[in-house]
């Protein structure tokens, strides 16, 4: 298994942060432009155990599989979501993404992605991935956070 976590401050109030994660499908495509497709199916009262059915396109490749909600918190001033799905029978996969209240107007983002290879002939493939991604995530975040918010 590999773990990625990364943080960042973002100028802008973490309500506003994160309704792009807790909101509609077109806020949750601002910062995951690769999925298409996000529906319910099966959505509990506490959120916890809720599962969605996902899309996701790669390149002219398009990929499905079901996204369950591992943890989630909703305070005014910490929010939590922790998500977990298997990619194509090959990897397991799990996303966090806390967010804390700095100020009234910046918010601190930690993000952690798990990555764990359910076929031994990946094993390699993963040992040398790098955490680009996961630093280009946190940039794009913040980037749609900073520029959508109306002060």
């Amino acid at each position: 298994m590999k773990q990625w976590t990364k943080e960042i401050v973002i100028n802008a109030p973490i309500e506003h942060i994160w309704d792009l994660f807790d909101g509609s499908l077109e806020k949750m495509q601002s910062i995951m432009p690769q999925v298409v497709e996000h529906i319910p199916v099966k959505v509990t009262e506490e959120f916890v155990g809720s599962v969605y059915r996902q899309q996701y396109k790669e390149g002219k490749r398009i990929e499905e599989y079901d996204v369950e909600t591992l943890i989630y918190v909703d305070e005014p001033n910490q929010k939590k979501l922790k998500i977990g799905f298997i990619l194509a029978n090959c990897f397991d996969i799990t996303a966090f993404y806390e967010l804390t209240k700095i100020d009234e107007m910046s918010t601190q983002f930690r993000y952690i992605a798990t990555n764990k290879v359910l076929k031994w002939f990946l094993k390699p493939l993963l040992m040398f991935s790098s955490d680009k991604i996961v630093v280009s995530f946190l940039e794009r975040v913040k980037h749609v956070a900073e520029s959508t918010y109306k002060k």
